[in-house]
């Protein structure tokens, strides 16, 4: 019965975790509830036979009852204990990564998630991870605080800016999962999502390879560019059809004559995409916010002139 209650009010169970997860979740809404009830009956109880009966009632004295004293310290103490054991068992396991894990660096981002696998692909707010095997996240923030969510997976995690931090889980079965930031990390905060793909080990080793032909192929700057602007998280706030995301549109971007907050204006050549692209906060366009993270050092100029290039076909 609990365990169809818990199929409406819990996410699916698709990691190695999410089954003790919900025990102990379980254990402490099921106690709590007995609980609850024993004592809004006693409530109920004494109320009814200690109600003062006439005006000559007179409130006995109340004697102590070194049972009754023993008896409510001592309940609550093992209930305590049984939780605080159960739950750090689960976190001393989910703390301590398998050595045969899959090792992957998660990057995050306002507000987009990026994922570098040891073959060196990436890829943006997609998760591909082999099934049945464990898989350890190495997360580091490139702006403010985020933090890692899987609700499948019963895994969560802040991610931090200046230092690594991690966390491992293992699937049941292959599937699709939604990952989310569960940090408020700003004005895009709610559109910072992501999904895992975890796929069998024949079929993930099989995606891995493709990826990393593709990655190796000369390809046009136009297209280049194209496919910079989906694995380093541009489509998360800027548009290709006009219409406004977090940041300015890429439609029409190219030699569009752009207001800044300080008053001043500029024609959105070649040099200021270049500057926009590394040093984003240095002038801001009236409408928007500061909130783009520097790509100095993150990109490469001929990565930074490919995009400039897929920009300028944008009219």
């Amino acid at each position: 019965m609990l365990e169809t209650i818990n199929r409406y009010i819990l996410p699916q169970v698709s990691s190695t975790f999410a089954a003790d997860v919900d025990a102990l979740f379980t254990f402490i809404n099921v106690t709590s509830v007995i609980i609850l009830l024993g004592i809004t009956v006693a409530i109920f109880y004494f109320s009814i036979k200690y109600r003062r009966k006439s005006e000559d009632d007179v409130t006995p004295v109340i004697r102590f009852n070194t049972m009754l004293e023993v008896t409510w310290i001592t309940i609550p103490l093992i209930l305590v204990l049984i939780v605080f054991a159960w739950g750090f068992r689960g976190y001393i396991d989910m703390r301590t990564p398998p050595g045969n894990a899959y090792e992957v660096y998660v990057t995050a981002n306002s507000f987009f998630w990026q994922f570098t696998y040891p073959n060196g692909v990436q890829t943006t707010d997609e998760l591909y991870v082999p099934a049945g095997r464990p898989v350890k996240l190495i997360m580091q923030s490139r702006d403010v605080i985020h933090s890692f969510f899987v609700p499948d997976f019963r895994i969560k995690q802040d991610v931090l800016p200046g230092r690594y931090t991690t966390l491992w889980f293992e699937t049941l079965t292959s599937g699709e999962h939604v990952i989310f930031c569960t940090e408020y990390c700003g004005t895009g905060h709610s559109a910072m999502d992501g999904m895992v793909y975890a796929l069998e080990p024949d079929e993930f080793n099989a995606w891995l390879n493709e990826q990393k032909e593709l990655s190796e192929r000369e390809l046009p700057l136009a297209e280049l560019g194209r496919n910079l602007y989906t694995s380093q998280g541009c489509a998360g706030c800027h548009s290709l059809d006009g219409s406004v995301v977090i940041g300015p549109t890429f439609q029409g971007l190219y030699g569009a004559e752009r207001q800044f907050t300080d008053g001043t204006s500029r024609v959105a050549d070649e040099e200021y995409l270049r500057e926009s692209i590394k040093y984003p906060g240095r002038v801001i366009n009236v409408g928007f916010n500061n909130i783009m993270p520097s790509y100095e050092g993150q990109l490469s100029d001929d990565q930074i002139t490919a995009i400039i290039e897929f920009i300028k076909e944008l009219e």
